[in-house]
């Protein structure tokens, strides 16, 4: 046999596993980087969804606390007729 027959022959019979060290190496540690990135969100996500019937209900509540702010324009409305009709009598008056 050629000398280069005899060394890829060597090759062949012993086998390394040396790549498959690493590629699961670098995959465990892959994995481990992802769960360390993604926990932390969903534990974010928990907390926003226990606190959002909270904010609900306030919301709610504002809603109902601000509903006379509606009828606003109505009374700036009557505000300027009383303020027209003071200014008329006023100058009825010679004031």
């Amino acid at each position: 046999m050629q000398p280069h027959v005899h060394i890829l022959a060597a090759a062949a019979g012993s086998t390394s596993l040396a790549g498959w060290v690493i590629g699961y190496t670098i995959a465990i540690v892959v994995v481990l980087a992802v769960v360390a990135l993604v926990v932390p969100i969903l534990v974010l996500a928990k907390s926003i969804g226990d606190e959002a019937p909270k904010i609900n209900d306030a919301l709610t509540e504002a809603v109902s606390n601000t509903a006379p702010l509606g009828a606003l324009r109505t009374t700036i409305e009557h505000a300027t007729i009383i303020i027209g009709g003071l200014q008329r009598g006023r100058t009825r008056l010679g004031g």
